[in-house]
């Protein structure tokens, strides 16, 4: 049903744009399609609460519920790809924020959200409201943690946001992250018992310095002084999946360098997203190790989507690149820091990918299928899905008492 719904709202969309260049013969194409582009992302957005059966397996796991807010802690057992054993604070307490106001870094009071991430047992961490949360320094998450912020509006924006550093079993889900800033130079506590003093950040949205078992769903991320979402330091073990991402230059980073060679066990998937507008590159750039990069949408972006250094093995599946406008910048790769003769020996698939309005990705590599086989992490669907796939990407609005 959802899938009817969506291809008849596009059926729409589709003849009121050939309507419109009937009719106005002095229009500008591309322009036309720009327009109808936009439309598109627009109504996709209003279909997100059509769920069920999507083809979307996170999503057909839990959305169709009306009682998720009474089953909060099954959604761990839904997540896919790298990170799907990540389970969080499944097998732990229901933990409340209550206090959006008062961020201590050294001494957090009970009732605010740094005060539920630093503890040292297993918790699920809900939100009793709609709230903004601007942090005085990084939120230093310790293991078995989850945030999920299904049921409230919430925004961690306007100062540092989440490290996930040397810690395990972390889920992010439904949360505004955007604007985040560098902190720094301060003692922050990342224990009951224990706090450090930090240099300066780099101003991540949400940074995963040797984390493994890390499941980021559903959020909304922008506009943050460095990454969206970085990972680095032998982290692996991730799934960064169902996120809206806009309005960022380097969206995302995966390998801390290329001469980090404990990065060569890095394990990521990357599924269905939606990169949309104001997005320039980086989604992602992969260093070391073995990336799934699996029916996503790429609506925008200016230099290049998918790009690489030290021999990363990338298998693209099912996604749907639209490129720019822009003549120069239509090749959805970019090998980087490298010549022809170093990277055409990089494992780089592309398979069932849609490229539209001239994208074109540059595979490389001698298609090795013991590479590959660690590169997948599970089916892609075809890529005429994409669009039902991930209509719902980002933070959901989901009400107590309904599917979400």
């Amino acid at each position: 049903m959802a899938f009817q719904h969506i291809f008849l709202t596009f059926s729409f969309l589709l003849l009121q744009a050939l309507s419109f260049i009937s009719s106005s013969p002095v229009q500008n194409p591309e322009l036309v399609a720009e327009q109808v582009h936009k439309s598109i992302n627009t109504t996709r957005r209003k279909l997100g609460f059509l769920s069920c059966g999507s083809g979307n397996p996170i999503d057909d796991c839990w959305r169709c519920d009306p009682n998720w807010e009474k089953n909060r802690q099954r959604l761990a057992d839904c997540a896919i790809g790298f990170g799907k054993h990540a389970i969080g604070g499944r097998d732990g307490k229901i933990y409340v924020v209550t206090d959006s106001q008062n961020d201590d870094p050294v001494t957090p009071k009970p009732g605010t959200l740094r005060h539920a991430v630093i503890q040292e047992e297993p918790l699920w961490i809900i939100f009793e409201r709609d709230m903004v949360i601007t942090l005085k320094e990084e939120l230093i998450m310790n293991s078995f943690k989850t945030i999920d912020g299904r049921g409230a509006s919430v925004h961690i924006a306007e100062g540092p946001c989440i490290t996930i550093q040397y810690v395990t079993n972390v889920i992010i889900h439904g949360i505004n992250i955007h604007d985040c800033k560098s902190g720094g130079n301060a003692y922050v506590r990342d224990s009951p018992g224990h706090y450090g003093w930090r240099t300066i950040s780099d101003g991540d949205g949400i940074s995963i310095f040797g984390g493994s078992h890390v499941w980021i769903d559903h959020c909304s991320l922008a506009n943050c002084n460095d990454g969206l979402i970085d990972a680095i330091h032998g982290s692996t073990a991730i799934t960064i999946s169902n996120n809206y991402m806009t309005h960022h230059n380097k969206v995302m980073l995966l390998g801390h360098s290329d001469t980090f060679l404990q990065d060569k066990n890095m394990q990521v998937t990357i599924a269905f997203n939606h990169f949309g507008e104001g997005l320039v590159q980086r989604m992602p750039r992969c260093r070391h190790g073995y990336f799934h990069v699996v029916n996503n949408d790429y609506s925008h972006w200016e230099m290049y989507a998918i790009g690489g250094s030290a021999n990363p093995t990338i298998n693209s599946q099912g996604n749907r690149f639209l490129a720019p406008n822009d003549r120069f910048n239509k090749e959805v790769t970019k090998h980087e820091e490298a010549g022809e003769d170093e990277w055409k020996n990089w494992n780089w698939r592309s398979e069932g990918d849609l490229l539209l309005n001239g994208a074109f990705f540059t595979k490389s590599g001698a298609a090795a299928s013991s590479s590959y086989a660690k590169a997948s992490s599970l089916g892609a669907r075809p890529s005429s899905l994409v669009n039902s796939i991930t209509a719902a990407a980002g933070a959901l609005l989901c009400k107590k008492g309904s599917r979400c």
